[in-house]
C-alpha cells in the first residue's frame, strides 16, 4: 500500500516529516504524477499559507468580507481530491479494499472523479470513472491522462441516478469492483469536516490579525454536490454556536426547496436526491442559484475586457484581478452568489466573516466558456459593467428557505427514496442519523484512522 498524510498533517503540513514535505513541494511543480504529492493534499501552501482570497468589496457590492478558499492548487487542480484520498485510506486501512486486487468505481459529476482518477494511480490501484456523459471535455482529458478508464452515463450534473444504475451493474459483473461512492462514504465527510472546517477556523483567526472580520466565522455557503464540503461548517457550528450554515442548490433542479427536479449546468453540484453523508438537521438555510447566471458571472474572469473592466472602472488592484482570473469555475461563482445572499439575508456588516470556497478553476470550463462568447458574444466593457451589475450586485433574497425544525425534517426524509428505496440502506439506519451523536462519532473516527495510519509506517519501517 502507497499511503500519504494523517487528517491531522492535511490540516498542518508543517507536521510532516521535513524531508518528505520539502520533497512533495519539489514534486509539485516537477513530477505531479509521483506518488509523494499525496503529501500535498492540503489547504495550505509552502509557506503555510491558506489558499485563500478576499474577495474585492467593489465585485460583491457588500460590506461583509467574503473570503473564497481555492482549490486549483490541489493536486488535479480540485480539493475534491482530499475526499477522494479520504475515502480510499481509510478504505484501505480499514481492509475493505486491497489495492493489489481490487478495482476501484469513483461515481463522480467531475471533479471527485478526477481526484479519484488520480489518488487511485497514486496509490497503486486502477479506476473506473463514472460520470455524466454533458460534462466538459476538460473533464474526460483530465481523467484519461491520470490513467483512469470512463465510462459515461445519460444526462448532465442532474442524472445522479444513472451513475448509481451503472456502479450497480459493474459491482453485479466483478466481485472485485469496489464502489467509492463520495455520496454515501464517510470519508468524505470527515476530510471536509476535520481539515477543511479547522483550516477556516484558523484562517479566521489569521485573518483577524491582518484587519479583516472579528475572528469568528458568520456563515458557511457552500453548493452541495456530495455534500462533503458543507461538512466544514458542523465544524465550525461547533466552535461557534450562531455560526449559519447555507446550502446552495440550482433554481432549475430545486430537490431540497421544493422537491423538484430538472435539469441544470452548475458543474460539480449533483441533484434530484439527498447524499447520505449531509447532516441536513444542521443546516440553517437552503438558497437557490440560476445556473445561467453563475456561467455569465465566470465569464466576467473568462473575458479580457472583463478583466480590464475590474481594473479601470471598479478600481480593483490589478494584481488581485489577475490572481482572481482562473480561480474560480461555474460552482465557484455560484458560492460566491450564495456568499452574497447570505450577507444581504442576514445583515452581515464589515466586521463579519462570510467564508465559502472554489472547488476547482476556470481551466476546466473554457469549452463552456467558448459555448458563452457563440451565445452571447465577448465581453466588451459594457457588457462586463452589466455581469458585474447584473450577476453579482444584483444578487437577491428571494429563492431562500428558512432550516426550520419542518424544514429539516423533510430533508431528512428525502433521503428514504434514494438509500433505502433505492441503494439498500434500512430505515433503522436512515433513523440514526436523526441523533447528533451518530455524526459526532463519526467525526471522532478522525483520530482512530490518524492513529492506524500511523502504525502502518512504523511497520512499514521495520
Amino acid at each position: 500500500m502507497i499511503a500519504g498524510p494523517t487528517f491531522e498533517e492535511m490540516l498542518h503540513p508543517h507536521k510532516i516529516n521535513p524531508e518528505i514535505r520539502q520533497r512533495a513541494l519539489i514534486a509539485s511543480k516537477q513530477d505531479p504524477l509521483d506518488p509523494i504529492n499525496l503529501y500535498n493534499i492540503t489547504w495550505r501552501d509552502a509557506n503555510n499559507h491558506v489558499y485563500h482570497i478576499v474577495l474585492p468589496k467593489a465585485l460583491t457590492g457588500v460590506d461583509a468580507n467574503i473570503v473564497v478558499l481555492y482549490g486549483k492548487d490541489f493536486p488535479s487542480g480540485s480539493h475534491k481530491v482530499g475526499a477522494a484520498y479520504s475515502v480510499l485510506l481509510e478504505k484501505t486501512l480499514f481492509g475493505e479494499v486491497n489495492p493489489a486486487q481490487h478495482r476501484l468505481v469513483w461515481p463522480s459529476t467531475g471533479n471527485y472523479g478526477i481526484g479519484g482518477a488520480w489518488v487511485g494511480g497514486r496509490m497503486g490501484c486502477k479506476s473506473i470513472v463514472v460520470l455524466p456523459e454533458e460534462m466538459s471535455q476538460e473533464r474526460y482529458q483530465m481523467i484519461a491522462n491520470y490513467g483512469a478508464d470512463i465510462i459515461k452515463t445519460y444526462g448532465c450534473e442532474s442524472n445522479v441516478k444513472e451513475i448509481y444504475d451503472e456502479t450497480k451493474r459493474l459491482r453485479a459483473e466483478d466481485p472485485n469492483i469496489r464502489i467509492l461512492n463520495q455520496f454515501e462514504v464517510m470519508g468524505n465527510y470527515r476530510f471536509h469536516y476535520y481539515v477543511t472546517g479547522n483550516t477556516i477556523a484558523e484562517l479566521a483567526a489569521e485573518l483577524q490579525a491582518q484587519g479583516v472580520g472579528n475572528g469568528k466565522v458568520a456563515a458557511f455557503v457552500s453548493a452541495m454536490g456530495s455534500a462533503g464540503t458543507i461538512a466544514a461548517g458542523d465544524r465550525l457550528k461547533q466552535i461557534w454556536s450562531d455560526h449559519k450554515i447555507v446550502g446552495l442548490e440550482p433554481i432549475q433542479c430545486p430537490t431540497l426547496f421544493n422537491n423538484g427536479y430538472g435539469g441544470h449546468d452548475i458543474q460539480g453540484i449533483g441533484d434530484k436526491h439527498v447524499t447520505w453523508i449531509h447532516h441536513v438537521n444542521n443546516m440553517d438555510a437552503l438558497m437557490c442559484i440560476d445556473d445561467l447566471t453563475c456561467k455569465k458571472g465566470l465569464q466576467l474572469f473568462a473575458d479580457q475586457a472583463g478583466l480590464d473592466t475590474l481594473i479601470n472602472r471598479y478600481q480593483i488592484d490589478p494584481e488581485l484581478v489577475e490572481h482572481m482570473q482562473d480561480l474560480f469555475g461555474i460552482s465557484g461563482i455560484c458560492n460566491i452568489l450564495g456568499a452574497i445572499k447570505t450577507a444581504k439575508y442576514y445583515h452581515l456588516g464589515k466586521d463579519d466573516l462570510i467564508v465559502t470556497v472554489a472547488t476547482d478553476s476556470l481551466n476546466r470550463y473554457h469549452s463552456v466558456m467558448d459555448n458563452m462568447r457563440e451565445y452571447y458574444g465577448v465581453l466588451d466593457e459594457a457588457a462586463a459593467v452589466g455581469r458585474v451589475e447584473g450577476v453579482f450586485h444584483a444578487a437577491t433574497t428571494d429563492w431562500i428557505m428558512e432550516g426550520t425544525a419542518d424544514a429539516r425534517e423533510r430533508w431528512h426524509n428525502l433521503k428514504y427514496y434514494t438509500w433505502v428505496e433505492q441503494q439498500g440502506k434500512t430505515v433503522e439506519e436512515l433513523d440514526a442519523q436523526r441523533d447528533p451523536q451518530w455524526w459526532i462519532d463519526h467525526q471522532q473516527l478522525v483520530t482512530q484512522i490518524d492513529e492506524k495510519l500511523i502504525e502502518l509506517r512504523k511497520r512499514s519501517v521495520v
